[in-house]
């Protein structure tokens, strides 16, 4: 099968599967919707692998141009042509799409079994892959946009797929309008490439980019470098698709959807769109010293403040969201230095980590009769032994465990630490805001090992904590099921503990379980395999053409010179804060909840996530609220309508009111005012006649 067969079973597989179960999902048996999207989605995956496979093996050669599938639009010499782009980015982007998407189906059938509305939802997963993938193939920035679009509405209908949640409503319409912001900023860099280039088409752009270094775009008084503003631009809309600081608010509010749908979002897919935008336009960004920079502070911003916000949350999935947040200020920081390889390899192998956790806490959600507070949870690793050990896999890959300078580590070690070791090695080359990003890194390592064994030892160990009177809050039902959807018998007993002191969880079935061992697999193995190619000896002809680096940029080399203590320092810092989680919530069981309450307002501060939602409530919402209120009642109301049509209506009314006055219906009144009409009018004529 030929190259170009197996790219197009990879981007439109997925479609059909959404087209089959949306439109039939009505009519069919609800497991021939599930099977044919699910199966659709691994005959996707596996021919992503497949061209994975062989680019990274060297026994299939990518072609250099796209696959030219048919012209879309082509208005006044704008000019986009679906295409499916096939380099070292796209390969990568296909095999980590389709491998967390498919396991995301098959882990559905478990985890959704008791939903009546399974063909919606996997109709709905269907299409957000098929957007994604489509974005990831993008030749040019108007296919990029058209799945960058796409993955928003497919996400808005899955974070919202509880539609009688009013939480998850506000959830998806924040997510909604949080990411048209980011995409104006988008839509006028798109705008700005035509403007500047005369086309849109990714490979035409980078190869005129040496003619027009020196172009300059007029705003206002200012003259501003082309490049600079089109790399700002494009950045402001990878902040909101990739949740970056300013436009992160709607992540954590994005845990409403279904847990499935909490890893697909935020493992692989989504949410690395923006990381994969910027190294797609590494050669923009290699001729630009400010747009650069701003990439490396907002990221180095973002890994920092996600992870103090994640020391304080007691939900499940937030604290795994957040975590992504901070993850992927690691990704930008380290595209901002230049080392776009390190972005994509902590993209790849952060993918298997991260879905791992989100299906993993899933599954102890399920297990736990839908309970997402960490605080009633405890002694959960005897009745879910598997589902423990999987996310100690997962928490290990995360936190970076491994020996510096051997091959002994988990996906994590060998992609984080990259990035770390970049960083340095870019501050001694004088990029701006790379030392502030090291010792950012340095210390969001430490947080991250801090807030992720946290989330071991509070859900798996110690006592069990829940209510002892069986009842859920509001909060911890965030992830319950439908409205209407039956739960079964033991649900009484939820919260009650065993005669043995664990938990009343219960295993997930073997569905939830496979996908949780293969992701394991890649969090354990993805490093070291694929650090040779992604990073190594081997980076430069396994990126080939689809990354470009600076002649002056050496810094993905100068990484392995750096001195021994920024080899060690994550490793440092990753054991020192496994050894303080172990002391504040394993040896100490209930010192986190002390901790909390004297630290005051700083807890509060964190816990309020900085404040930033109450913030933007005060600024923009309380704003555009009063803003429409007044144009709504003063200038439409009273001047608007008050002047026109009702001011009109009531000038009419009040005449008719007057006129009819004249109507009595006594016979003297009318001959009284015809005498007067007839001396009038005799009088005129008399006047006339004179």
């Amino acid at each position: 099968m030929s190259v170009e067969t197996l790219a197009l079973l990879v981007v439109f597989s997925p479609m059909v599967g959404a087209i089959i179960a949306g439109l039939f999902g009505r009519v069919l048996p609800q497991k021939v919707s599930m099977a044919v999207t699910t199966g659709l989605l691994f005959v996707a995956f596996f021919s992503a692998a497949t061209i994975f496979y062989g680019h990274w093996s060297k026994t299939i050669e990518l072609p250099e141009d796209p696959i030219r599938l048919f012209t879309w639009i082509d208005v006044a010499g704008f000019k986009s042509t679906w295409s499916i782009r096939l380099d070292a980015i796209s390969a990568v982007m296909m095999v980590v799409v389709t491998s967390v998407s498919s396991l995301v189906h098959l882990y559905s059938w478990g985890y959704m079994s008791e939903d009546p509305h399974k063909p919606r939802f996997f109709a709905y997963l269907s299409l957000f892959t098929f957007a994604m993938l489509s974005l990831v193939t993008a030749a040019d920035f108007m296919q990029l946009f058209f799945g960058w679009e796409g993955v928003g509405v497919a996400s808005y209908l899955l974070i919202g797929f509880w539609y009688l949640k009013r939480s998850a409503n506000d959830a998806q319409i924040k997510a909604f309008v949080v990411n048209r912001v980011g995409d104006f900023g988008f839509v006028l860099g798109i705008m700005s490439v035509f403007m500047v280039f005369g086309t849109i088409e990714f490979k035409e752009v980078f190869h005129a980019i040496p003619h027009h270094l020196k172009d300059t775009m007029d705003w206002g008084n200012w003259k501003l470098p082309a490049l600079e503003v089109i790399g700002v631009l494009l950045f402001i809309g990878a902040m909101g698709k990739s949740a970056q600081f300013f436009l992160h608010t709607w992540l954590p509010d994005a845990m409403e959807g279904p847990t499935p749908v909490s890893a697909l979002i935020h493992a692989a897919t989504m949410v690395t769109a923006g990381v994969v935008l910027v190294t797609i336009c590494s050669p923009i960004y290699e001729n630009t010293h400010f747009a650069a920079g701003m990439i490396t502070l907002v990221g180095a911003v973002t890994a920092i403040f996600a992870a103090t916000v994640g020391l304080a949350q007691n939900d499940i999935k937030r604290v795994i969201a957040y975590s992504t947040c901070s993850q992927l200020g690691y990704m930008f920081f380290a595209a901002g230095v230049g080392v776009y390889q390190a972005a994509m390899f902590h993209l790849f192998t952060h993918a298997f980590f991260k879905a791992l956790l989100f299906l993993g806490a899933g599954s102890v959600i399920h297990g736990l009769h839908h309970e997402q507070d960490m605080r009633k949870m405890g002694a959960v690793w005897k009745p879910m032994k598997i589902t423990y050990a999987i996310m100690l896999i997962g928490t290990l890959a995360i936190t970076g465990i491994g020996i510096p300078g051997t091959n002994l580590g988990l996906a994590g070690f060998f992609s984080k630490d990259a990035i770390i070791e970049s960083a340095f090695a870019a501050s001694q080359e004088g990029r701006p805001f790379a030392s502030f990003a090291f010792w950012i890194s340095v210390l969001a390592a430490l947080l991250t090992s801090f807030y992720s064994w946290r989330l071991i030892f509070m859900t798996f160990t110690g006592t069990f904590k829940g209510d002892a009177h069986g009842h859920h809050d509001d909060h911890a039902m965030s992830d319950h099921l439908h409205a209407n959807v039956a739960h079964g018998g033991d649900h009484h007993d939820a919260h009650h503990a065993k005669d043995d002191g664990s938990a009343p969880a219960h295993e997930s079935p073997l569905v939830m379980l496979i996908p949780l061992f293969l992701l394991a697999i890649g969090a354990l193995f993805a490093g070291v395999i694929f650090a040779p190619a992604f990073v190594g000896e081997g980076a430069h002809e396994f990126w080939g053409h689809s990354i470009y680096n600076s002649p002056e940029n050496h810094i993905l080399h100068l990484r392995h010179e750096v001195p021994e203590w920024v080899k060690f320092a994550p490793l440092t810092v990753t054991i020192t804060g496994l050894f303080g989680a172990l002391f504040v919530y394993f040896w100490n069981e209930g010192m986190g909840k002390k901790i909390a309450k004297a630290a005051g307002p700083l807890h509060a501060f964190l816990y309020n996530k900085w404040y930033f939602d109450e913030l933007y409530e005060v600024i923009f919402v309380k704003s555009a609220r009063a803003i429409g209120d007044f144009l709504w009642k003063v200038g439409d109301g009273k001047i608007i309508d008050g002047l026109g049509p009702n001011g009109i209506a009531n000038d009419i009314n009040w005449v008719s009111k007057k006129s009819v006055k004249v109507q009595t219906g006594y016979v003297y009144h009318y001959a009284f005012i015809m005498l007067i009409a007839l001396v009038a009018f005799g009088a005129l004529a008399l006047t006339k006649g004179g």
